[in-house]
């Protein structure tokens, strides 16, 4: 039994924690302990005061995240078992051993059972992102914990919490916490990318577009490709690398082009023809012409609430429409969406409306998802956010 203040529920506000979802809401607390502390741990009953979980209390609307649905210390024994498990489920898979690949999501939030906390691996380097006060406050233990883990593999463990965290609730700082990198070049399917974990997005690369890279290139050889919101250029050395002929990049970034032209240099085995080009990607889509065989629109999440979703839904819709406007007659045109509540029925009956509106007969050739890195948790389906479709204009 542990001894972490006491959490009490509403009457049958326990079914949700019994089914393994890791959220309590404010509104199904009916009681709290004293004092309470932004990122402390607390113990969740029922009513009935059946233990239910122990978690990370904080003040909002999602007030605990569950950590563990087991009565149990949280001590380095379980930070190292947490890690371990994640880590052995991506052996399992053939990432941690991969010649092709060294890159990788190793920890996803509620997917690892760990809400709160995001870790990913770049060659030889890990790079933590807190989501929560709680998880942050382990950062050392998560640390020392990857380092058991992974042993002579681990060179660096970087910190990368102060953008996911809020200034008014803690002070958190970007720092290494451990070793320094050898490098910061990685390999995906044998195409090389420099990762900028200080200063780029996320942690430092869309690494759950991987598997839709690569399957871009299954799509690409001969053909010319349009990559919108290239960031990184990912989707374009991928088509590249498959034997693209030509390939346009286009972001209204003028770091994202930057780092897309680096990235390009890091593979000089690339035979085809590419052009970047700073700009606002809306308004670019709307005039060009008739001949990209291959249009890929994976802009950044239009939405990330409720409150916007008809805004997003909107935008998406417009965005689309003009794709399938202007692509070339037998076209492909690989679409995302990652905002989190536009799921994937109302993602197509986006689309669907986008093509009554241009005219354009669509099919559907494939429905894609995330990798098997960002694994979905069956008992917290809020861990599926990427969705994407493979269309075939005619």
């Amino acid at each position: 039994m542990n001894n972490y203040p006491k959490i009490i529920l509403k009457k049958g506000k326990e079914i949700s924690l019994k089914r393994k979802h890791h959220w309590v809401f404010s509104g199904a607390i009916a009681k709290t302990a004293d004092n309470l502390e932004n990122g402390q741990l607390v113990s969740v009953y029922s009513n009935k005061q059946e233990f239910l979980g122990i978690g990370h209390y904080q003040v909002g609307s999602i007030t605990v995240r569950i950590i563990s649905f087991k009565d149990r210390l949280i001590d380095h024994n379980f930070w190292e078992e947490k890690i371990r498990a994640a880590y052995d489920m991506r052996s399992k898979i053939g990432l941690t051993e991969s010649q092709a690949t060294n890159v990788y999501r190793l920890v996803h939030g509620e997917g690892d059972q760990l809400p709160g906390l995001i870790i990913d691996f770049y060659n030889g380097t890990a790079v933590i992102q807190a989501h929560s006060i709680g998880m942050y406050q382990h950062r050392n233990d998560i640390a020392e914990a990857l380092k058991l883990v992974y042993a002579e593999g681990l060179d660096a463990v970087y910190d990368k919490s102060a953008e996911t965290l809020s200034k008014n609730q803690v002070k958190a700082e970007n720092q290494f916490l451990f070793g320094s990198p050898k490098t910061n070049l990685v390999k995906e399917y044998n195409s090389n990318y420099e990762i900028d974990w200080e200063k780029g997005q996320k942690t430092g690369f869309f690494i759950d577009q991987r598997e839709n890279r690569n399957l871009l290139g299954n799509y690409s050889k001969g053909k010319k490709v349009l990559n919108t919101f290239c960031y990184s250029g990912g989707f374009s050395i991928a088509a590249l690398q498959a034997g693209a002929k030509e390939v346009h990049s286009v972001d209204i970034s003028a770091k994202a082009i930057e780092l897309t032209e680096k990235n390009l240099k890091l593979n000089p085995n690339l035979t085809g023809k590419h052009e970047s080009k700073v700009a606002d990607v809306v308004k670019y889509i709307r005039e060009i012409e008739q001949d990209y065989d291959v249009i890929v629109l994976d802009p950044p999440a239009f939405a990330k609430n409720m409150k916007a979703r008809h805004n997003a839904v909107q935008a998406y819709k417009r965005l689309n429409a003009e794709a399938l406007k202007h692509i070339k007659p037998g076209g492909i045109l690989f679409t995302f969406s990652c905002s989190q509540v536009v799921d994937k029925a109302l993602f197509a009956h986006t689309l669907t409306a986008a093509a009554i509106e241009v005219g354009r007969n669509v099919k559907i050739l494939q429905y894609l998802s995330q990798p098997a890195d960002h694994p979905i948790n069956i008992f917290h389906t809020e861990t599926e956010y990427l969705k994407g479709l493979v269309l075939y204009v005619e």
